[in-house]
C-alpha cells in the first residue's frame, strides 16, 4: 500500500492499493520533490467521479504506467472536496491552458508546485506519452519549463481578480434588463436549462431569475424558469424511484445522468423547488422537495445529524447500475401493472438508454395526455404509478449500492441546512424544521470551536483529515444560520452567524482590494492566494458573503457590514452583463438593491402562526424577524402581548398591522 493508506478521505483510500507511489498533499511529498529535483504530478478528483474511476483503472492500476510515474515524478493525490484551495489553483491552470476544466484534473508541476502542463482525463497511451515527454523536457531543457511556469503562474495569480471600485453607482432596472437580455440568449426554450449538453441543474440561476421575473413582471423569464423546473423534475437526472437529483445529464434532454448524487446539489434544489412552490404553487414542486428530503435523511444523514457528501455514480463497477432497469426486470417486479409504469416512464424492450441496453426512468408529456392515451382518469393513473414506484423501490433496495462518501463538510451542510429551512418556510412541515435543528446542533457541536473558528471536515476520533476551513464554509453556514433564525426567531442562530462573520472578516477579507480571499491568513500558503468570485454549480463564496453582510447589516444596523457588502457588489458589477449565469447570486443581490429589501417584524405571542401565514406570500426581497423578546435594534419598543406586524424599508417602518392583509398592503405599496 502507498502513502494514502492512512487517509480518511474515501477518494484517497480508493487509490491506496494502486502501484503508483501516491502521497497525500503535504510537506512530505513537497519536500521530496525538492530534494530529488523531480516534477510533481498533482492528480485531483473526488470519490463519486466516474471518469476518475476510469482513469484509475486504465492508468493508475497499471504496473507499467505506475513504473513511469514513480521513476520520474513525485505523485500526489488530492481530494478536491477536502482541499478545494489546491483544486482552485490547478483548475485555474488548466482553464488557462485549455479553456476548459473538470475532473479528474491532472497537472504536472515543477518541484516548487508551479504547473507546466495539465488537463483532465487521459487515455493510458496518451498519459504515458505525456509523462515521458515532460520528464525529458525537464531534463534536457529545464529553462523552457521554468519560463512556462513563470508565465502560467502569473496568469493563475491574475485569474478571476477584480479592480476595486470606489464610486458608488446608482443601480437601476435598466442594469438588470441589460444582464437578463444577454442571459436569455443562452436559455434552452424547448428543454429548459442553459445551453444544449451537458445540462447542469444550476439552482442559483433559477432562483435568481425567478425572483427577477416576479419583481420585474417578466413573464418571458418566468416561463423559462417554469419550463426548466418541470423538465428537470421529469428527466432521468431525477431519481423517480428514490428521490434526489444526479449531478448533471450528459444529453440536452435531462435524460441520461452522470449518476453521482451530491449533497450540494440536492440541498440547493430543495431551496429552489420550495421557493418555486411559494411563487407559483405546483404539486410536482412539493413532491420533489418531499422526496429529496426523504432521500437525504435516509441515505446521506449520519446518526448524529450531519450530512454526508455524496453517493457514487458507479456500483459493481458499472455507471448507473443501481438506478437502471430492463423492461424484463420491471415486468418481473410489477406483473400486470408493468404496462402503465413502463408507458409513464418510457421504459422500452430495447432500453431507452440504448448504449447500455437498459432504461433510465424519465417522463415526457403532461399527465392528462398520458392518462387519455391509457384510457383512464388522471387520478387512477397516478395512483397506479405511485403504487408501482413503491414496489420498484423495494425491489431496488437489496441491490449492491453505490459507494458512500461519508465526509461531512461544513460548506455543503450549510447548503442542506438552508434548504431545510426554505422547505419549512414553504410548507410549514415540522419534520423539515426538526431535521434542520438537528443538523444545526451537529454543526455547532462538531465543526465550530469555542473561538468561532470553523473546521471544514468533521474529524472522527483518530482522523487524519486536514484541519482547515475555507471561505465557502463560513459563507454557507452563515447564510444557513440566518435562514434558521428567520423560521425560529431564535437569536442564538443570528449570534452564531455574527461570530462566524467576524471571523471571516478577520482572517479572509482583503481590505485593500475590497474582496475576500478563499483561504485564511494563517492557512497554508500556496503558489497563489485566490478569491472565488464567479458563481457556478455552487454560488461563489464572495457572493454569498456579500448577501450575508447585507442581511446582517440590516438586522444589526451595522454600517461596517453594509459598507463591505456594497464594496463587493461595486467591484463585481462591471463584469455581470457579460454572462449573467456566472454571476447569478450577484444578480440576486443587485435585484434586491434595485427593488429594495423589506424587513418584516412579527412580535407578540402569536408570532409563529403569523410568520407561517406571511411565508405563504411570495415576497423574495424580505427579511423576517421577531418573537416575544430580542436584542435586534429594529425590534426595540415593539414587544407586547398583542401580536403585531411591522413592515420596514430604508430605515422607515409603517404603522403596525394586526393581520397579514394589513401588512401586505404596505408591501404592495
Amino acid at each position: 500500500m502507498n502513502k494514502l493508506a492512512n487517509s480518511t478521505s474515501p477518494y484517497l483510500l480508493q487509490h491506496a492499493n494502486n502501484p503508483v507511489n501516491w502521497y497525500p498533499w503535504g510537506a512530505e511529498a513537497l519536500q521530496k520533490a525538492k530534494e530529488e529535483n523531480k516534477l510533481i504530478i498533482v492528480s485531483i478528483g473526488y470519490s463519486a467521479c466516474h471518469w476518475c474511476h476510469v482513469m484509475e483503472h486504465e492508468s493508475f492500476e497499471d504496473e507499467q504506467v505506475a513504473a513511469v510515474m514513480n521513476e520520474y515524478f513525485v505523485c500526489i493525490k488530492v481530494d478536491r472536496e477536502e482541499r478545494p484551495d489546491v483544486d482552485q489553483i490547478y483548475m485555474s491552470a488548466i482553464q488557462l491552458m485549455s479553456g476548459r476544466g473538470g475532473w479528474p484534473l491532472n497537472c504536472i508541476c515543477l518541484p516548487d508546485q508551479r504547473p507546466i502542463y495539465g488537463g483532465t482525463y487521459y487515455r493510458k497511451q496518451d498519459w504515458t506519452s505525456i509523462l515521458f515527454n515532460l520528464a525529458d523536457l525537464y531534463k534536457q531543457k529545464p529553462e523552457e519549463a521554468e519560463d512556462y511556469a513563470v508565465r502560467l503562474t502569473d496568469g493563475i495569480q491574475r485569474f478571476e481578480t477584480l479592480d476595486r471600485i470606489e464610486e458608488q453607482p446608482e443601480y437601476t432596472r435598466t442594469d438588470l434588463e441589460q444582464i437578463v437580455n444577454v442571459w436569455k440568449r443562452h436559455l434552452d426554450r424547448v428543454e429548459g436549462g442553459i445551453g444544449k449538453a451537458p445540462k447542469f441543474p444550476m439552482p442559483n440561476n433559477w432562483i435568481s431569475l425567478m425572483r427577477y421575473a416576479h419583481l420585474a413582471g417578466d413573464e418571458d423569464v418566468a416561463s423559462a424558469v417554469q419550463l426548466t423546473l418541470q423538465k428537470m423534475a421529469q428527466g432521468g437526472i431525477y431519481d423517480h424511484v428514490g428521490g434526489g437529483f444526479a449531478r448533471y445529464s450528459v444529453d440536452g434532454l435531462w435524460h441520461v445522468p452522470h449518476f453521482e448524487k451530491m449533497l450540494y446539489d440536492n440541498g440547493q434544489l430543495v431551496s429552489l423547488y420550495a421557493e418555486a412552490h411559494t411563487w407559483r404553487p405546483d404539486p410536482q414542486y412539493k413532491q420533489v422537495v418531499k422526496e429529496i428530503v426523504e432521500f437525504a435523511a435516509r441515505e446521506l444523514c449520519s446518526p448524529d445529524g450531519g450530512f454526508y457528501s455524496a453517493l457514487d455514480a458507479d456500483s459493481e463497477g458499472v455507471e448507473g447500475k443501481f438506478y437502471t432497469f430492463t423492461k424484463d426486470e420491471i415486468t418481473a417486479i410489477l406483473g400486470d401493472d408493468a404496462d402503465v409504469f413502463c408507458i409513464y416512464y418510457h421504459i422500452t424492450d430495447e432500453g431507452n438508454w440504448p448504449e447500455e441496453e437498459t432504461n433510465v426512468l424519465f417522463k415526457r408529456g403532461a399527465d392528462k395526455d398520458l392518462a387519455e392515451a391509457l384510457g383512464m382518469p388522471v387520478e387512477v393513473m397516478l395512483d397506479k404509478v405511485a403504487a408501482a414506484r413503491t414496489k420498484v423501490f423495494e425491489a431496488r433496495s437489496p441491490r449492491i449500492r453505490p459507494g458512500l462518501d461519508d465526509k461531512i463538510l461544513a460548506s455543503w451542510n450549510g447548503l442542506m441546512l438552508k434548504g431545510l429551512c426554505d422547505a419549512y418556510k414553504a410548507f410549514n412541515e415540522p419534520y423539515y424544521l426538526e431535521l434542520a435543528l438537528n443538523n444545526a446542533k451537529f454543526i455547532t457541536a462538531k465543526l465550530i470551536d469555542d473561538n468561532g473558528r470553523l473546521h471544514r471536515i468533521y474529524k472522527k476520533p483518530g482522523s487524519t483529515a486536514p484541519d482547515v476551513a475555507f471561505l465557502d464554509d463560513y459563507a454557507n453556514l452563515i447564510n444557513a444560520f440566518i435562514a434558521l433564525y428567520e423560521v425560529t426567531f431564535d437569536e442564538a442562530w443570528l449570534a452564531q452567524a455574527k461570530v462566524l462573520t467576524d471571523r471571516a472578516l478577520q482572517y479572509y477579507y482583503n481590505h485593500e482590494d475590497g474582496i475576500f480571499f478563499y483561504t485564511g491568513d494563517n492557512d497554508e500558503q500556496l503558489i497563489a492566494r485566490k478569491s472565488e468570485i464567479m458563481d457556478s454549480v455552487i454560488p461563489a463564496s464572495n457572493s454569498v458573503m456579500a448577501r450575508n453582510l447585507k442581511k446582517l447589516g440590516l438586522l444589526f444596523d451595522d454600517e461596517q457590514y453594509l459598507g463591505i457588502a456594497a464594496q463587493l457588489l461595486r467591484n463585481v458589477m462591471p463584469h455581470m452583463v457579460k454572462f449573467g449565469s456566472s454571476y447569478s447570486n450577484w444578480f440576486m443581490m443587485l435585484t434586491e438593491e434595485v427593488f429594495g429589501m423589506y424587513e418584516v417584524a412579527i412580535t407578540g405571542n402569536n408570532w409563529d402562526e403569523l410568520r407561517g401565514e406571511m411565508e405563504k406570500n411570495y415576497i423574495p426581497n424580505k427579511i423576517m424577524l421577531g418573537g416575544t423578546a430580542g436584542i435586534l435594534p429594529l425590534l426595540q419598543g415593539k414587544f407586547g402581548q398583542a401580536t403585531q406586524i411591522f413592515v420596514c424599508k430604508d430605515k422607515t417602518c409603517g404603522l403596525p398591522a394586526v393581520d397579514i392583509s394589513g401588512a401586505l398592503k404596505q408591501i404592495s405599496n
